[in-house]
């Protein structure tokens, strides 16, 4: 599979990087006047700008600050059909919800990539967790949300195959809760948790 990633940051790059293991096709789709390319190019990757990454993917995950999605949305062009994933979070500088349960990230991109099926996941655990979900002595859980159900069973296999357990969460409205999810996760960890934890499910 085809995979862009918008951002080449720590989410960026964990996803990236466990994709990248799995066999899949991975591009860094950058900003043109990006200083990451080159060593993304080191490191194995495609890069490309961002229209022409787009065009190519079959997948397109937005790991970007959340402030930024709606200038990078219109430089990424038609988006019609594709799947697009939101993996950000709407928190201000101070890591604080700047939105949260009567909107949300998820469907802020929806409106703003017209016809694209999107989906919100990996926004729920640090990017350390998912560069190595598949070292966890129990399987870490990823909700995935979204309207499109074709479009969220290809996001829910992308996700197991980098080592979680993946749960359809709903529709993308479902987006309300699951970034105020990341917001709990995010206080734990500066708040002497630590980073090196996920959600899991625990059944009976």
């Amino acid at each position: 599979m085809k995979i862009a990633i918008v951002g080449a940051g720590n989410v960026g790059k964990a996803l990236g990087g466990a994709w990248k293991a799995a066999k899949h096709d991975v591009v860094y789709a950058l900003r043109e006047g990006s200083d990451k390319a080159k060593q993304l190019s080191k490191d194995g990757f495609s890069v490309a700008a961002l229209a022409e990454a787009a065009k190519a993917a079959d997948v397109i995950v937005l790991a970007i600050p959340f402030a930024e999605t709606a200038a990078v949305i219109e430089a990424l062009g038609p988006l019609k059909g594709k799947i697009v994933v939101d993996a950000t979070n709407p928190l201000s500088p101070e890591l604080e919800m700047e939105l949260g349960f009567d909107d949300s990230a998820g469907e802020t991109v929806a409106l703003l990539a017209q016809g694209a099926r999107v989906v919100k996941a990996f926004n729920t655990t640090g990017a350390e967790n998912m560069a190595k979900a598949k070292d966890f002595p129990a399987k870490p859980v990823m909700f995935v949300a979204g309207d499109d159900d074709g479009a969220k069973k290809t996001v829910q296999k992308l996700a197991e195959e980098i080592g979680f357990e993946a749960i359809d969460a709903g529709p993308l409205k479902a987006s309300r809760y699951l970034e105020p999810m990341a917001m709990q996760w995010i206080k734990l960890a500066y708040g002497g948790v630590g980073k090196q934890f996920a959600f899991s499910l625990v059944r009976r």
